[in-house]
């Protein structure tokens, strides 16, 4: 305003009136004096007011009437020139607003009449637009007067008028309304009391109102009145009108002035009463027709739907529907059902193309399509509007498929198209390919059936730019080009796809968001609000629950059509974009559905998807089984069923792959076109985005995914990633060079799928891990019985997702490896390969990962991880065992330090390799507990200790491999080494885990139970090497057995002090006596049957070629190696309290093993009786030595041809008889207890000595070839023993004693000779000496004699004994003694005889 009233325009405006009055002066001067004189008034007027009033434009518009008349004046003359300059001038004043209310009603008046006269026409419409426009002084019949004048205008024969006219209607109709608006502007802070609106549809006015709204009300009605061919209440003096503009009219200021009708109830009370009923009138023609058959009931002049009033209608009604919704529910309701109506396949071309692009407005507003939901899908007796708009769509795309359209051939690319679709589909001949030389370029489109539909570029993504609905200018119904609505009807849905996702997700997406930051502020103001608060969680949790629902509903409402339409155009394209497109489509639902948990809907869209991906009719169940559950879903537009055409199964895309379908039997090829990659693409991008809400469709995914990758021949490689491979059978498979560089990325692809697996939440992941097992579980079964080479998807698929989620693993660990172990039992064994290594590379990475805490902290989450390390042990394939050894080895090599507790675990799986399970496997077990011994056993827990001993003495067992045995019969041997050397660590770390066991066997309220208990912990340790040692020592192989036994008994000769002082009762009687007690009764079973060789070409010496003499040897070993034990250890023995037992049970093994009738053992068992005999008494606690003493103790050896050797030792000759009788002579010491028990030991020994002499001499029964007759160094041997053992018994030897041993000794002199020895044994006829035997028979009664004569009186008596005895062997020199029914030799030697009885003489005198 303030250009127009400062005072330089007012100065202007002041200049230019008189101005003007003088022109207008001038121009009448002649011929109308009466309006000269008017413009000379005019201009004294116009000075005298500047001259009186401060605020001139004021002033002038008081006094508007009297300024303004003499240009009224003037155009009532009707002289152009003079009219054209009154206008002016009016114009003028009216911009500066100088007008009032009265002048501009006179100058309406007078515009009246030059319209009536025709004149000035372009002016008036000018002059009246000014006026309008400028200010609001015109209102009521004065306004309605100016509009009818335009609306005449608009009618007139002249076009520029005509054009002219209407869009002033048109400026003034909005300047009307804007006029409301800005009246509420003013008055929107005073609060009215709406009035009830009386339904009386006659009246001109409505009280309630404010001038411009009233205006505006009257308008309208009157707008609505014509369009309906009625006479106008307000607008009086129209003449004409035509239907179309009236439309045109409505639609604009509906459009662009919702908010008056919106907030008076008035307006909204004209829409319900008359704008709806209204359309609805209109449309009936358009309802009833049917092409080929018209009927009419409308006042219109039309018989059939008429395109110029049915467009419109549909403009009015997209109007409706978009800007009030709300106030007409039950109208739209209608409206919608109308639209929905006009797709049919009965109505003409053109209408169906306007009604889908009214649709199409409606598919871009998704908060419209979510109130159509709420207002009638889910209301219970209403109309399913949203989901017939759908499946309506749906429908109308199928019908273009099925319908040839009707008189549309104007716009096809080619006419030919129709001809060529019934050849083949080959991209060649189908239609739309234009130009056929160099560069052939395919038009995009749908192709189904033979039907060709190209598709057209008709609006952008997101935006419904209409075409047809925006025609205003046509008369006639356009022509459609082919494809247009079905190009439309594509954008539709794929607009509604779109709008309702990214509404839904995006509400989703906030839900989520606001949750929890109510209630953090509900915590913060806790103090002060609680309650409301808490009302407003519950408003918040209700809000969402009610959209949620809206939510479920559009989606249930929705999905069946959309898939249904979708399947069918994704069938049907040969675009790219366009497949990009539909897939894309059926991938957000599908995410939708998901993230909303509508498990049948998102399953449907997965099928789909994965149907696109594989061949046609491709026989895969999981997809099949879906799509029938589906295919029974009823499926319905506006209560009618619909029968909804499947999916063809021509292809028209080039095929990019020929591969082997995963099936049973072999079927031939199967190809792949380009557009099964795209969608198999799509299926990788869902899974990738949206694998957190797949939950049970991963199995449809994956199976599908198994199956293209089958076909293109990806086989797994190193970590489970894909790599193309060749097909193993069968015809190769042929890949294009297209999709041969598209593998790698599908590779990348499907890796990144599972690799983004470690973002799914716990469950997604469970769903995912069930679904690969379920899928492997599949490939097992089809892999059983044949050798074909199996899926192996799935099971490379479980290691990639096992080794990305490793910081959770222990969610996933157990039915991850529980599969795997299922699949390393499999037959196949590409297929067991691949379980096993699967299932050993995951304990590797589980082992190596950096877990948190880490696993040195959490002994029960690697116990976990080994697990099942342990349970392939289980498994008895070979191929699974040495990747498990091999396992065992290459984590020993890393982790060896860190293993701690799972050490029993490791350990185990070495100990579980059997003697059957092939030489190789033991031989890599065997170097893993090699590593373990030389490298391990310090860094292990010490109660692992017992375990390592088991299982070398388990390998020790091991009959496949001698060497094996003997080596870890060496391990055994550093392992007591090594507990030799940290034995104090050990024992304290042993006590420490003992007294905790204790414990908690306490509390449970049990024994503690483990082997050798109550034996200190240390001690048991090593019982079990000694045990293991011990049954070494009677394995079947005598290498083995001499290996254990010098290795057991050097063990116990060097460490045995290491022992508790009572555990060496257990040492003497669960070891050492259960060992010769099995080592008696193998000899005495062993077989006679000689042995021809070694294995292989080793010769066996005659000594060693039967079992029982191989037996002979071990038992020799084992009885001296215990002799030993007794006599270096017996100052720790015989304080134990049970000593003289155990010196009985050592005696009977002696007396057992030198009456056995085998001459090795019964010389052998009286060395060990010898060396026992050598012992001499206990040292006194006082005297003990600190040391343990040495081993090598003397043993005295026969006196003749046969050594014996023991642990590779050979035995040192002892001092002479004479010597050792020397030392008994000395003066007796005084008895002690010590040496009554002593006497006891000896007189047991004598007794057994007693009972040996006495068998082994006593002469055969029966004589035959087979009768054992005792060896000469047996005998001598027997007779050496009895001086030592008289000079422990002496003082007590008596009568009976005597009498004893000459029985023994006239008997050894009565054993013959054999004539095998009798040449080493017997002198030469030139020499004159004694046997052996016969030596040590003189020297025992030497010792005897030379005993009684220092004795006391009672021993004297045995003079005479001893005379005899001498006497019966003089007796022999010439009666040589008979031994049985035995036939003997005689070897006369006079020079032999003589000696003999030389001897007795010498005896004779000594006496």
């Amino acid at each position: 305003m303030s250009g127009t009233s400062s005072p330089e325009a007012v100065k202007k405006l002041l200049e230019n009136m008189q101005g003007d009055l003088r022109g207008l002066s001038l121009e009448c001067r002649k011929k109308f004096p009466p309006v000269k004189e008017a413009a000379e008034s005019g201009i004294i007027k116009v000075k005298t007011i500047a001259a009186r009033n401060t605020d001139i434009l004021a002033a002038l518009k008081e006094n508007s009437s009297e300024v303004v008349q003499p240009f009224l004046m003037g155009c009532g003359t009707k002289e152009p020139k003079i009219t054209q300059l009154c206008l002016a001038a009016i114009q003028r004043l009216m911009s500066h607003e100088v007008v009032s209310e009265a002048a501009a009603g006179n100058i309406i008046n007078m515009l009246w009449q030059l319209m009536e006269n025709s004149l000035e026409e372009l002016k008036l419409l000018q002059t009246v637009l000014v006026l309008l426009t400028t200010n609001t002084v015109v209102h009521d019949e004065a306004l309605s007067k100016a509009i009818v004048l335009c609306f005449r205008l608009h009618f007139t024969k002249d076009n520029i008028t005509n054009n002219t006219a209407a869009a002033t209607v048109r400026q003034v109709v909005t300047v009307v309304f804007e006029r409301v608006v800005a009246e509420d502007e003013r008055y929107k802070d005073t609060i009215d009391q709406p009035v009830a609106v009386q339904g009386n549809s006659n009246r001109r006015t409505v009280s309630t109102l404010k001038p411009c709204a009233k205006d505006a009300y009257m308008l309208f009605q009157d707008l609505c009145q014509l369009v309906n061919a009625d006479a106008p209440y307000w607008l009086v003096g129209m003449t004409e009108m035509t239907r179309t503009f009236g439309l045109e009219l409505l639609e604009s200021v509906l459009n662009d002035f919702p908010q008056v009708f919106l907030q008076h109830q008035e307006f909204s009370f004209l829409l319900k009463e008359r704008v709806c009923p209204l359309v609805i009138k209109l449309f009936s023609p358009n309802i009833k027709f049917r092409q080929g058959s018209s009927t009419s009931s409308s006042p219109a002049p039309v018989e059939k739907p008429y395109f110029p009033i049915c467009m419109r209608l549909l403009r009015v009604v997209s109007v409706l529907i978009k800007q009030f919704y709300s106030l007409l529910v039950t109208e739209c309701e209608i409206f919608l059902s109308l639209l929905v109506k006009f797709l049919d396949a009965d109505k003409p071309q053109w209408l169906r193309a306007v009604a889908v692009e009214s649709i199409h407005r409606l598919c871009v507003q998704p908060q419209l399509l979510r109130s159509f939901c709420q207002s009638y899908d889910m209301k219970q007796h209403s109309t399913k509007v949203f989901r017939d708009i759908v499946n309506a769509l749906g429908s109308f795309i199928q019908s273009l498929f099925l319908v040839p359209s009707t008189g549309n051939t104007s716009v096809t690319p080619n006419q030919a198209g129709n001809n060529a679709s019934g050849n083949t589909g080959s991209a060649q001949t189908s239609p739309g390919v234009l130009g056929m030389g160099g560069g052939a370029t395919v038009l995009p489109a749908f192709e189904y059936r033979g039907t060709w539909i190209p598709i057209l570029n008709v609006t952008v993504q997101g935006s419904a730019k209409a075409t047809y609905l925006e025609m205003l200018d046509k008369v006639e119904p356009p022509m459609i080009p082919e494809g247009y609505a079905m190009s439309v009807a594509f954008h539709c849905l794929l607009d509604l796809v779109r709008g309702i996702t990214t509404m839904i997700e995006g509400e989703l997406g906030e839900a989520e968001t606001v949750g929890p930051t109510t209630e953090t502020t509900s915590l913060q103001a806790q103090s002060s609000s609680e309650q409301q608060d808490s009302q407003s969680i519950s408003d918040q949790s209700e809000r969402e629950l009610v959209s949620r629902a809206v939510w479920e509903e559009m989606v249930n409402a929705c999905w069946c059509g959309l898939l249904a339409a979708l399947s069918l155009l994704l069938d049907a394209s040969t675009d790219e974009a366009a497949t990009e497109n539909i897939l894309k489509a059926e991938l957000t639902m599908a995410a939708l559905c998901g993230k909303l948990g509508l498990v049948t809907s998102r399953d449907a869209f997965i099928t789909a998807i994965c149907k696109g991906s594989l061949p046609p009719h491709y026989a895969l169940t999981v997809l099949n089984s879906t799509t029938a559950a589906l295919s029974s879903k009823s499926y319905s537009i506006q209560g009618q069923n619909v029968q909804m055409i499947s999916p063809s199964s021509e292809s028209h895309q080039q095929v990019v792959a020929v591969g082997q379908p995963l099936a049973l039997q072999p079927q031939g090829t199967v190809m792949l076109t380009s557009k099964n990659i795209q969608c198999m693409r799509t299926l990788l991008n869902l899974a990738h985005c949206h694998g957190a809400v797949l939950g049970t469709s991963w199995q449809l995914v994956l199976a599908t995914l198994q199956h293209l990758v089958w076909i293109l021949g990806l086989k797994p490689g190193v970590g489970g990633a894909l790599k193309p491979g060749r097909a193993v059978e069968g015809p190769s498979t042929v890949l294009t060079t297209a999709v041969m560089t598209d593998l790698p990325v599908i590779s990348s692809i499907l890796s990144r799928l599972f690799e983004s697996s470690q973002y799914l939440d716990d469950v997604s992941l469970h769903h995912l891990i069930n679904a690969l097992c379920s899928l492997s579980l599949e490939a097992m079964d089809m892999a059983y019985g044949n050798n074909k080479e199996p899926s192996l998807f799935a099971v490379a698929k479980l290691l990639e997702t096992g080794l990305v989620n490793m910081h959770r693993i222990e969610i996933l660990w157990r039915p991850l490896t529980g599969h795997l172990l299922e699949v390393c039992q499999h037959p196949n064994s590409r297929m067991r390969e691949w379980g096993a290594e699967a299932l050993t590379s995951l304990i590797k990475a589980g082992l190596t990962f950096s877990h948190d805490p880490p696993l040195s902290q959490n002994q029960r989450l690697q116990l976990l991880l080994l697990n099942p390390l342990k349970e392939l042990s289980n498994i008895s394939h070979p191929d699974i065992r040495i990747k498990q050894l091999e396992c065992v080895l290459q984590i020993l090599q890393s982790q060896g330090d860190s293993l701690g507790p799972g050490w029993p675990l490791v350990l185990g799986v070495m100990g579980a390799i059997r003697s059957d399970q092939g030489e190789s496997l033991i031989r890599t077990a065997f170097q893993c507990l090699q590593l373990v011994v030389t490298d391990f056993l310090p860094t292990m827990p010490c109660t692992c200790l017992q375990i390592v001993v088991e299982v070398a003495g388990s390998f020790g067992l091991h009959n496949q491999e001698l060497n094996i045995s003997l080596t870890s019969i060496g391990l055994l041997w550093n392992i007591s080494d090594y507990f030799f050397q940290r034995g104090e660590i050990i024992e304290k770390e042993l006590n420490k885990e003992e007294a905790v066991l204790q414990k908690q066997a306490e509390e449970k309220g049990v024994m503690l139970n483990r082997p050798f208990h109550p034996a200190p912990p240390f001690d048991c340790l090593w019982l079990c090497l000694y045990a293991k040692l011990g049954e070494l020592c009677v394995d079947p192989r005598p290498a083995v057995r001499k290996s254990a036994g010098q290795t057991l008994f050097s063990t116990i000769g060097a460490h045995g002090t290491l022992l508790q002082h009572s555990t060496w009762h257990t040492v003497i009687w669960k070891v050492l006596f259960h060992l010769l007690d099995r080592v008696r009764e193998s000899s005495t079973t062993a077989d006679k049957e000689k042995i021809e060789s070694g294995g292989g070409n080793i010769l066996i010496h005659h000594s060693r070629d039967t079992a029982e003499k191989q037996w002979a040897e071990t038992w020799v070993l084992t009885l001296a190696g215990v002799a030993r034990i007794f006599n270096t250890r017996r100052y720790l023995l015989q304080p134990l309290g049970d000593f003289s037992q155990a010196w009985d049970v050592l005696l009977d093994h002696i007396q057992s093993a030198a009456l056995s009738k085998n001459n090795e053992v019964s010389l052998a068992a009286l060395k060990s009786f010898q060396e026992i005999l050598q012992i001499v008494s206990p040292v006194r606690d006082s005297e003990k030595p600190d040391t343990p003493p040495a081993i090598n103790v003397s043993v005295p050896v026969v006196v003749g041809t046969t050594t014996a050797t023991s642990l590779g030792r050979s035995f040192m000759r002892t001092d002479s008889i004479g010597e050792r009788i020397g030392r008994y002579n000395g003066s007796e010491p005084p008895v002690i207890a010590d040496e009554i028990e002593d006497l006891n030991l000896w007189w047991a020994a004598w007794n057994s000595w007693y009972r040996i002499g006495s068998e082994s001499t006593r002469p055969p029964v029966t004589c035959d070839k087979l009768t054992f007759i005792p060896s000469q160094p047996f005998l001598t041997a027997l007779i050496q023993i009895f001086p030592a053992l008289y000079q422990h018994i002496k003082t007590g030897f008596s009568m009976d004693d005597l009498q004893k041993l000459g029985v023994i000794l006239h008997g050894a002199v009565s054993v013959p000779i054999s004539s095998d020895a009798s040449p080493f044994i017997l002198p030469s006829y030139t020499e004159a000496v004694l046997t052996s035997l016969q030596e040590a028979v003189l020297t025992a009664l030497d010792v005897l004699q030379k005993a009684i004569c220092v004795g006391s009186e009672s021993m004297q008596i045995m003079y005479p004994a001893i005379f005899d005895q001498l006497l019966a062997f003089v007796e022999f020199s010439c009666k040589p003694p008979q031994y049985g029914q035995l036939e003997t030799k005689h070897i006369a030697n006079a020079k032999y005889n003589q000696n003999k009885s030389c001897l007795d003489a010498r005896h004779g005198e000594c006496v």
